[in-house]
């Protein structure tokens, strides 16, 4: 579900583009001209090219084949010691990732994307202003203090 985070500045009220509502079929709760952040969370457990890519909580999504796939779990280390890779498996951060893109929602067909499900915008200039952060993609239960299990 969405939560009420940072907003981008492009909202103008003066352009009907980010007023005019726009009847949502799927995306219930979305409001046009507000700013919301997509991801694409992926690891090599994770069921890449099934329809069960993108599974929801994101930890069934991302370990559904289970982590021994990733080579950890196989040890009777404590799972901290095997995710930081104490133990001799590869570091959980090496295989697991987010791609994520922030957008400003407009009614306006000249900025229509026909499927977000399938990975992110690449076309053009898109993809290529990219952060890179070490951290959770849990959600509100983690952030810059209260860290992960899985995070390096």
């Amino acid at each position: 579900s969405a939560r009420q985070g940072l907003r981008c500045h492009h909202y103008d009220a003066a352009d009907s583009k980010f007023t005019t509502p726009y009847d949502w079929q799927h995306c219930v709760g979305m409001v046009v001209g507000e700013t919301y952040e997509i991801h694409w969370p992926h690891s090599a457990s994770g069921a890449c090219g099934t329809p069960n890519q993108y599974q929801s909580p994101f930890y069934d999504g991302v370990f559904c084949m289970g982590v021994e796939k990733l080579g950890i779990g196989l040890s009777s280390a404590s799972l901290a010691d095997q995710v930081q890779g104490n133990d001799g498996s590869p570091v959980l951060s090496s295989k697991v990732g987010v791609q994520g893109q922030v957008f400003t929602i407009v009614n306006d067909e000249n900025y229509y994307y026909p499927d977000l499900i399938r990975g992110w915008i690449q076309d053009g200039n898109y993809g290529s202003d990219i952060a890179r952060y070490t951290g959770s993609t849990t959600g509100t239960s983690r952030n810059n203090q209260v860290c992960s299990s899985y995070s390096p």
